[in-house]
Formats: C-alpha cells, sequence, structure tokens
C-alpha cells in the first residue's frame, strides 16, 4: 500500500550486482489482493447499504467470506516491513525520509481533496461509520497526516493505517541512523518484539505508542523475511518468523472476535488467511515465486495506494446513491464501484501522484544536499588551528616574516 520497491543484493549477502535486479512483482500481486480484500470489506460488510438493513440482507453468501476482508491490513503491514528494509538498505537517514515523504504525502494529498469534494457534494447519512462532512480545519489538519494525535477525525477512516506506518517509519529511521546491517537489524526485531509483547502490561500509553503491540509482529516478521531474501536462510530469522506468526494468531484471534456484523464470525479462517499470508511472503523471499514478472502487475501495484485511500467513501457514495437510483443487484453496485474506482487512482497515479512525487523528491533532496553543505561550512569556520610547539614557533615565525627582513 505504502511501499516502493528497489534492487536488493544477492541471498548470499555479496555486494549488490551491477545494475538494476528486477522488481519482485509477486509483492504488488499481494498488495492489490489486500487492497481488494479491503475494499470488499467495506463496501459489502462493514455499512448498510441503503441505510437500514444489514449487510447479509443484500450479500447473504458473500458477506459471510468477504467479512475476513479486512485482515487485508495485516498483509500490507506484513509487506511493508519487507520492503522499508529492501529498500533502506545501504541509504542514508536522508535518502530514508525523502524517500518516505515522497512515497507517501503527494497521492495522500489528492485523496484527501478528492474524498473531501465528493462527500461535500454527494453526502450519506445512516449505516455509514464514517464521519460527517469535514471543515476546513479538519482537512488542513489531516493534510498532516497527523490527525490522531492531534485529536482531528480523519476526512476518511481508512486512514488510521497510515498513522501506524508513521509509527514503524519513526522506529525504523533510528536504525537507518546508525546504518542497517545484519546484526543490527536482527538485535533491532528482537528488542522491539519484546516491548511489544510485554509494552501492553506496563500500562504505559508512551510504550503502547511507539511499539505498536498489535500489529509489530507483521512489521518484524516482513524485515525478517527480507533478511532472509538477501543473506539466505537461517534458524535464527526462521525463529524470528515464527514467534511472530504465533503472536499474530493471538492478535487476529482478538481482531475477528471483536467484528460484529450481526451474524456469527468463526475464527479459524481469519487464522487461515494469517497463515497463508506469512507463507506467502516467504516464498517470495525464498525466491519461489522470482519467476513471476507480469508488467501488468508492477501497474497494479502502483495503483494500490490511491485505490486503498479513495475506495471507502467514494465507494459508499457511489453504492448508496446508485441503489437509491436504479435498485440494481448489491453485488453489481460494489464490482462497479470497485472498478470505477481503479480508474480514479490510476488517473491520481499518473496525473498527480507522479509528478508531484518527483518535484517533492527533487526538492527534499536539494535541501538536504544544501545542509549537508550548510553544516561542513560551519564545522570548517569552528575548527581550532593547531598551535605550532617549542622550535615549530620560531620556525613559523621566520615563514610568517616579510621576505629580506633579517
Amino acid at each position: 500500500m505504502l511501499t516502493d520497491q528497489r534492487p536488493t543484493a544477492p541471498r548470499n549477502g555479496s555486494a549488490p550486482e551491477p545494475g538494476r535486479r528486477p522488481r519482485l512483482a509477486a509483492l504488488d500481486a499481494l498488495r492489490i489482493t489486500a487492497a481488494l480484500a479491503v475494499a470488499a470489506y467495506h463496501l459489502t460488510v462493514s455499512w448498510r447499504i441503503d441505510g437500514h438493513n444489514l449487510p447479509e440482507y443484500f450479500l447473504p453468501h458473500v458477506s459471510h467470506v468477504s467479512i475476513y476482508g479486512f485482515l487485508g491490513v495485516e498483509l500490507f503491514f506484513l509487506i511493508s516491513g519487507f520492503v522499508i528494509c529492501m529498500s533502506s538498505w545501504n541509504r542514508s537517514l536522508g535518502d530514508f525520509f525523502t524517500s518516505r515523504v515522497s512515497r507517501l504525502y503527494p497521492a495522500y494529498w489528492v485523496c484527501i481533496l478528492i474524498t473531501a469534494t465528493v462527500v461535500s457534494l454527494v453526502p450519506i447519512s445512516g449505516g455509514v461509520p464514517v464521519s460527517g462532512v469535514p471543515g476546513l480545519r479538519d482537512i488542513a489538519v489531516n493534510l498532516t497526516m497527523l490527525q490522531e494525535p492531534l485529536g482531528v477525525g480523519s476526512v476518511d477512516t481508512v486512514y488510521w493505517t497510515l498513522f501506524v506506518e508513521l509509527r514503524f517509519y519513526l522506529l525504523f529511521a533510528a536504525l537507518v541512523a546508525f546504518g542497517l546491517t545484519y546484526r543490527r537489524v536482527v538485535i533491532f526485531c528482537a528488542v522491539w518484539m519484546t516491548v511489544a509483547v510485554i509494552g501492553p502490561t506496563l500500562d504505559s500509553r508512551m510504550v503502547e505508542m511507539l511499539a505498536i503491540p498489535q500489529y509489530a509482529p507483521y512489521f518484524i516478521a516482513g524485515i525478517a523475511m527480507f533478511l532472509i531474501h538477501r543473506f539466505g536462510r537461517s534458524p535464527l530469522l526462521f525463529g524470528i518468523v515464527a514467534f511472530a506468526w504465533l503472536i499474530s494468531i493471538k492478535n487476529v484471534t482478538d481482531r475477528v472476535a471483536d467484528v460484529n456484523p450481526g451474524f456469527s464470525v468463526p475464527t479459524w479462517p481469519g487464522v487461515l488467511i494469517i497463515t497463508l499470508a506469512y507463507a506467502a511472503v516467504l516464498a517470495i523471499a525464498l525466491g519461489w515465486a522470482d519467476g513471476i514478472r507480469w508488467r501488468w502487475l508492477t501497474t497494479a501495484g502502483a495503483l494500490t495506494y490511491p485505490f486503498y485511500l479513495l475506495h471507502q467513501r467514494l465507494g459508499y457514495a457511489f453504492v448508496r446513491h446508485a441503489h437509491e437510483a436504479t435498485g440494481l443487484p448489491a453485488w453489481l453496485l460494489v464490482t462497479t464501484a470497485i472498478v470505477l474506482i481503479l480508474g480514479l487512482a490510476w488517473l491520481v497515479y499518473r496525473l498527480a501522484e507522479k509528478p508531484l512525487a518527483a518535484v517533492l523528491r527533487k526538492a527534499l533532496k536539494q535541501a538536504f544536499a544544501d545542509l549537508r553543505t550548510a553544516s561542513a561550512r560551519d564545522a570548517d569556520r569552528t575548527r581550532v588551528p593547531v598551535q605550532p610547539r617549542g622550535d615549530d614557533r620560531s620556525e613559523a615565525r621566520k615563514i610568517e616574516e616579510p621576505a629580506g627582513r633579517v
């Protein structure tokens, strides 16, 4: 959802090969699968299509399957751990910051404005688990992506995952500042997992905020799987992944138990889905999916982020008003909404995200270059000259005296 991909080194841990290595298209396939699963959940289960009847009324069979689509978020976080570690290797903190900001914000800004415009022009109410029409202050705060800690409602409730990602980036940025090595990343995973497991028992808001205990196992497992991809198989890395999976099973059991769509939701499919998600990313890490290189998957992966940002409130607006106007079957309206929003996501990506990201990336790189130049200049100004000692002083004075003077 929120990540890009860059070349990786050979799995034996040696220096990267010259030239660009193939993109891991299988990750793009997982990413678009996760986005479509979340969209299916939101548009078929998490609201009332006509404002009155439960989701099961319109989609009695589909809703019992799509209810588990919310677990696509967990898959997003698993992929994010893998790709953020991959794209940050051998890069500076400035490069990391530039990459993340230019990746996250351009599409986000555009999608906020689109969503705010649509919900203002065609508002809906009743049976919708989202806030009302956002005001200018709400929109302005949302543009920072920090609305949650600032206590302001999100323009779209799906933005909660972005604040989780930002906290992960903050933690990982601290590691990038020291430089990524195999040993440091393994220690980082071990320490973070420990804090995430014991953190809830400390009843500390700070620990809860930074350690992200509910979702930390997915990021950590993704990081460990990238290490497997880069350095090869290791019992230590497999152990980290296995432990993260066990914690994830407990967390997903709690997540499924909290869902209340108006019908019984068994836990075991959620456990199976998360297990398959781990298995899929691990297969990519082991190179078993290297043969998947369909070019259209790269485009699908690029659409995932704007599609995710747009799908919920725009989907609700389209399905509700189309249902009232036409009375067409709910499955057809939901499918049409997804296709239309995918098309809009493509327009956002091609016409807004790509050009804005390029401009922002160039500006940030120049800003960091200016900062390094200024820092070097300040260091030169504050450098204390070494004073000569003993006989060296007299020799220095002779050198400094005008020529011809006795």
